[in-house]
């Protein structure tokens, strides 16, 4: 049977309903018209209702809010020690839900444009050696795999770890892919990123020997491309224990997660002379400038060489 695409439309999950219509017509606004993805809706859904309950009150008035109401939270926010990415979440989630207000439920004053969120801390991506992604790609069909496990099982993992290095994709898009979004003729993956746009990635042809391996022994034909023991769609959970599980048969001394396999896709091409507007259409990131972070990992790599081998450095 052939599994369902895990990013089709769907309700919000009971769990994330507020109670509040504002809340609930917004995250349907997300998802019919925004073409927002299911955790961006729950990450969304989550933050305002969390805003919502700490007001200490059964509903609140969105309209009569101030921006010392949203400044008092922020200040709850970092005195409860909360992470600047997390912080910078939430606010995203009422800026966005305070510019639905504005657009289509008539607000006049947007209460949020007056606050100024604490500016994230810019750190370097750690990416993985050349030696250290070889090392990582062996593994499937070098570990014993457990007994329980289909045989196919090592070629799935195999046909996971190398399309993720081979395209850069992100971990949400590997796990929604389907077996029509793999052309096996032009080598060529074609993924549905953040807001639904669509771009096709070129592979390399490892990576499709893999998945072509992949998809013989574990009979894949149709339906989702990368499946569960049980036949079923994996998810992104399941993906990033099967890297974790492999980091711990390796050498490699780092915490590697499948978006470290992104990071280095995208540092091992620059280093070997790729385009940087190129990379930025193969990461699929709508801005030059979050591209240009790996840059930044290059320039800091040509700068031990030269100080290390510079007479003069």
């Amino acid at each position: 049977m052939a599994a369902s695409r895990s990013e089709s439309s769907v309700s919000l999950p009971v769990d994330e309903r507020s109670g509040d219509c504002l809340i609930d017509e917004f995250i349907k606004y997300l998802e019919v018209e925004r073409n927002s993805s299911v955790r961006t809706r729950e990450n969304y859904a989550h933050a305002l209702n969390r805003f919502q309950q700490s007001q200490g009150e059964a509903s609140v008035d969105w309209f009569a809010l101030t921006a010392d109401t949203f400044r008092l939270y922020l200040f709850e926010c970092m005195k409860a020690d909360w992470a600047r990415p997390t912080i910078r979440l939430h606010f995203a989630a009422l800026r966005s839900f305070y510019k639905f207000l504005t657009y289509r439920k008539g607000l006049t004053v947007n209460p949020l444009v007056e606050v100024q969120l604490p500016k994230l801390e810019k750190k370097l991506p750690v990416v993985l050696s050349i030696k250290q992604v070889d090392e990582l790609l062996s593994l499937p069909f070098k570990i014993k795999q457990p007994k329980q496990a289909p045989e196919w099982i090592a070629a799935r993992d195999a046909a996971i770890m190398e399309l993720f290095y081979s395209s850069g994709i992100r971990l949400q898009e590997l796990a929604s892919l389907d077996v029509e979004d793999f052309d096996f003729f032009n080598e060529t993956v074609r993924v549905f990123g953040k807001g639904r746009k669509e771009r096709v990635c070129p592979l390399g042809s490892t990576a499709v020997k893999a998945i072509q391996r992949y998809r013989q022994e574990a009979k894949v034909t149709e339906g989702a491309l990368f499946i569960s023991k049980l036949k079923k769609r994996i998810s992104s959970r399941s993906i990033g224990s099967i890297v974790k599980k492999y980091l711990e048969h390796s050498d490699i001394a780092i915490n590697v997660s499948p978006h470290k396999l992104r990071h280095s896709f995208a540092t091992h091409l620059l280093n070997n002379g790729a385009d940087l507007r190129g990379v930025q259409s193969l990461l699929g990131h709508a801005s030059l400038s979050t591209t240009q972070i790996y840059t930044h990992v290059t320039t800091e790599r040509m700068k031990k060489v030269y100080q290390g081998a510079h007479p003069r450095a």
